[in-house]
């Protein structure tokens, strides 16, 4: 540390405010934020840090500077906007898209209303941004046909229109229009609508459909039917989008929800604004994230972003978790039941599919990056010292002892590899010993592997319980690659997992990746043995009873088979096809015998 900072330090105050790190260059590198400066600043100095990336930081700082604000409130707005400004190295980066649309009300005589992605400081009133551009789409489509507000680019000054320098267009014609270019609506007339246009906007879809309502049976009262008429057409219109719209109906305030998941890599962040029981904002963001922030550091950056961005003033924000912020006359809320928990549940759900789309996108583009995103969770769910790019799966299959054989099957990058799969005829166990024939599988496969110089696995599955798996385990040490290849057993009855020398088996979520790999072998084990096992036996059977016919050789039973296909086919046939195929003399041999037997 040198003497500028410890002097600098010595110098910050107990307040709160935001912080600036420089390196020698004097780049900014870092910015944060802290209730107590003097006390946030000096432990990046004064202790030991666990993470490496903390540990270069400090290493790198040549100059602090800092600036003191009168709340915790503002030192979050402030951290986000230097942090925007500058991007430092070491800081989160806000991973979204600029291009989403927003909804503009320009700043002009008889105001426009359409979808825009450049927002101008012009005086205009922005909404959004948006993320679901259809949804955007029927928004405007309700205003213009409620308000018929004007589409045309004119200049619609009071002096215009008097001059008479316009005339009203198709859309006046169509009704999508009342014609102010001519003076046929009033500026008064045109601005009321543009202020329930704003409300609907706002989200305040509900008092502006209980106002027509009451204007509606009004004019119904004063026996002004056509104006009646109008809004209710209006009136089913604004119902009919408040309805889709709508979530929980019986929240008369607004309310800000966020939900947060983080990786290694990122936090996501989901942000949903109900209005009066609508929700009229839902949007997901990425942070990617360069220190060792926390999940609530990365929440209150996304809280202070987002109602920042959207101009929020909620007083209530329900959460999964108390962030690491505190708002003026704001209320965190942890939902555990009812309505609010149902929003949580929703902005969850949009927090995971976003995650989920983003990954697939990913992996379209890059198919390697999705086996190896399986092999690390593989990795990292079964504690394996290597990547598993290699797997290799065994099962035994007999039949009341009969014809054993085994399987192995052979999965590279996650994928199988159907021409490394192999059949092992079980020679040197007698009857149906599941454990010996593993064991003469396993040293068969890997004795021969070792000997022609084959590249060994990183992992082993065997089918099977504690029985099998230690069976395996024993002639892995006799070869001395017990060290070298991790094994596993996987039990059929609850799909648990067991590792070597523990009793207790690991228990994998339904839905996990690495489970369901772990399935796929052991079914595709199961397959390609029993097929194996089947033709084996049906062989056998075919074999034992044509050999028993004295006079008929190899080539005749060739001959039967080739033409009936099956021994049941052949002993349905009549004599004068079977001696079709063999001639008199053995075509008689063969139907008398199975006649016989």
């Amino acid at each position: 540390m040198t003497d500028d900072i410890k002097t600098t330090i010595s110098a910050i105050p107990h307040q709160p405010g935001c912080y600036q790190f420089y390196d020698e260059a004097g780049t900014i590198i870092y910015i944060g934020k802290a209730k107590d400066l003097k006390r946030r600043v000096a432990s990046y100095f004064n202790r030991e840090h666990d993470s490496p990336k903390t540990r270069i930081l400090v290493r790198k700082i040549a100059k602090i500077k800092y600036i003191v604000v009168n709340s915790e409130e503002d030192t979050l707005l402030l951290e986000n906007n230097l942090i925007k400004e500058y991007q430092p190295r070491y800081n989160v980066l806000l991973k979204d898209d600029k291009s989403y649309p927003s909804i503009v009300v320009k700043k002009e005589f008889f105001p426009r209303v359409f979808q825009t992605r450049n927002i101008q400081r012009d005086g205009s009133r922005y909404f959004g941004p948006y993320t679901n551009v259809a949804s955007v789409r029927a928004l405007l489509e309700i205003v213009q046909k409620v308000y018929k507000i004007r589409t045309c680019r004119l200049n619609l000054t009071p002096e215009n229109i008097a001059a008479g320098k316009f005339k009203v267009c198709l859309q006046y014609h169509l009704k999508r229009c009342k014609g102010p270019c001519e003076g046929l609506q009033s500026m008064e007339d045109y601005n009321r609508n543009i202020e329930e246009v704003l409300e609907i906007l706002k989200g305040n879809v509900s008092i502006i459909s209980k106002k027509i309502y009451e204007e509606m049976l009004l004019c119904a009262e004063e026996h002004r039917y056509e104006e009646a008429q109008d809004l209710k057409e209006k009136y089913l219109l604004i119902e009919n989008f408040r309805q889709r719209s709508q979530v929980v109906s019986n929240f008369g305030y607004n309310i800000d929800v966020f939900y947060c998941f983080d990786d290694e890599q990122s936090a996501y962040i989901n942000y949903l604004h109900v209005v009066n029981g609508a929700i009229v904002q839902a949007y997901t963001f990425e942070y990617r994230k360069k220190m060792d922030e926390t999940k609530e550091e990365l929440l209150s950056m996304g809280i202070a972003e987002m109602r920042q961005r959207y101009k929020s003033e909620s007083k209530e924000i329900i959460v999964p978790f108390l962030p690491d912020i505190l708002l003026t006359n704001v209320e965190f809320i942890i939902p555990q039941r009812g309505d609010k928990l149902k929003l949580l549940n929703l902005s969850e759900q949009n927090v995971k599919q976003y995650r989920v789309d983003k990954l697939k996108k990913a992996e379209i583009l890059n198919p390697e990056q999705r086996s190896t995103r399986l092999l690390k969770t593989v990795q990292k769910d079964l504690h394996l010292k290597e990547m598993p790019i290699h797997i290799e799966c065994f099962d035994n299959s007999n039949i009341q002892g009969s014809d054993p054989v085994a399987a192995c099957v052979v999965f590279k990058k996650g994928k199988p590899s159907k021409k490394d799969y192999r059949h092992f005829m079980i020679k040197s166990v007698v009857g149906a010993n599941d454990y010996a024939s593993m064991q003469e599988v396993i040293q068969r496969r890997y004795s021969r592997a070792v000997n022609e110089g084959q590249s060994l696995p990183q992992l082993i599955v065997v089918d099977g319980g504690k029985g099998q798996l230690h069976a395996a385990t024993d002639i892995l040490k006799e070869m001395n690659l017990f060290e070298k290849i991790a094994i596993i057993g996987i039990a059929e009855r609850l799909e648990e997992i067991y590792f070597p020398g523990d009793s207790i088996p690991l228990f994998l979520d339904k839905n996990s990746e690495t489970l369901k790999l772990i399935q796929h072998l052991r079914d595709e084990a199961h397959r390609f043995g029993l097929a194996f096992h089947r033709k084996k036996r049906s062989k056998a059977q075919v074999t034992s009873q044509l050999d028993e016919i004295k006079g008929i050789g190899p080539t005749s039973k060739k001959k039967l088979l080739t033409h009936f296909k099956s021994i049941k086919r052949i002993k349905e046939a009549d004599e004068k096809e079977i001696k079709e195929v063999l001639g008199n003399s053995k075509g008689k041999l063969v139907y008398k015998w199975f006649k016989e037997n």
